[in-house]
């Protein structure tokens, strides 16, 4: 359980999120998965990065049991510097990043696939930010990298999903494959890549970051403000015990 990094193949960095059932990082464990990127970024015989996930999907974003679980805000603001730094480590990854995303990339998730370079998906992934019936904020900038902006909005503002065959459908997602071909098809195109010149391909992952009309590091943060302003005033507090109630009176009934 945990972050994991292995060679697959002369080039290719794998990293693998394995934190089940569902992959809800801890506070820890998005500093890790930083730190792994990082590493396979700085190693000169990388060329290319896949991260993928073990589990029933990619990622359930953070982990909020431990902010509960945890008096004051120090998980919050634990949690909050995670993301950025697992975030950023994947835009500012030397080389290309690969994301294999299957079944569902919520919260968190959607930060990690939407800073990446190159998306393949499975046919049974979703892909949202549930973050305003948690009581929190953060990946708009990520997610508005995925969709158009008014559908952006509105995934955002009502909770909603979008799925790998729509993400395809706007450019974001390069290939939808059935789940047991999605590694595969992932490493098919890291192969690709991994071909390629290791001197020119990070030269263009720096060029390509250069020209980005946003800049994603400032963008996020300045959305993180206010989920850590939601929380100081109580409200996020309120609506996650609203939402625990509603998950035990489903459980009660099933």
């Amino acid at each position: 359980m945990g972050i994991k990094r292995h060679t697959e193949s002369a080039g290719i960095a794998v990293v693998t999120v394995d934190y089940p059932p569902v992959n809800a990082i801890p506070s820890d464990g998005w500093f890790a998965l930083a730190d792994e990127i990082r590493a396979a970024g700085r190693d000169p015989e990388t060329r290319v990065v896949v991260l993928r996930a073990e589990n029933r999907g990619f990622n359930a974003g953070v982990d909020i049991k431990e902010i509960q679980r945890k008096p004051g805000h120090q998980a919050l603001i634990d949690a909050n510097h995670g993301c950025f730094e697992a975030f950023g480590a994947v835009y500012d990854c030397p080389v290309p990043v690969i994301t294999a995303v299957q079944g569902f990339c919520l919260g968190g998730g959607i930060g990690l696939v939407g800073n990446s370079d190159i998306i393949i998906a499975s046919d049974d992934a979703t892909f949202g930010l549930p973050e305003v019936d948690r009581g929190a904020l953060g990946a708009a900038t990520h997610l508005a990298r995925l969709v158009p902006q008014h559908l952006m909005r509105a995934l955002f503002f009502t909770a909603s999903t979008a799925t790998a065959q729509q993400l395809h459908h706007y450019g974001s997602v390069l290939k939808v494959v059935p789940r047991h071909e999605l590694d595969a098809a992932a490493l098919e195109v890291a192969k690709d890549i991994a071909a390629k010149d290791g001197r020119v391909i990070r030269a263009a992952k720096r060029a390509l970051n250069g020209i980005d009309p946003q800049d994603v590091h400032r963008s996020y943060r300045f959305e993180q403000g206010f989920t850590f302003e939601l929380n100081l005033s109580g409200a996020s507090d309120e609506i996650r015990e609203r939402f625990d109630a509603d998950l035990a009176a489903q459980k009660d009934k099933n």
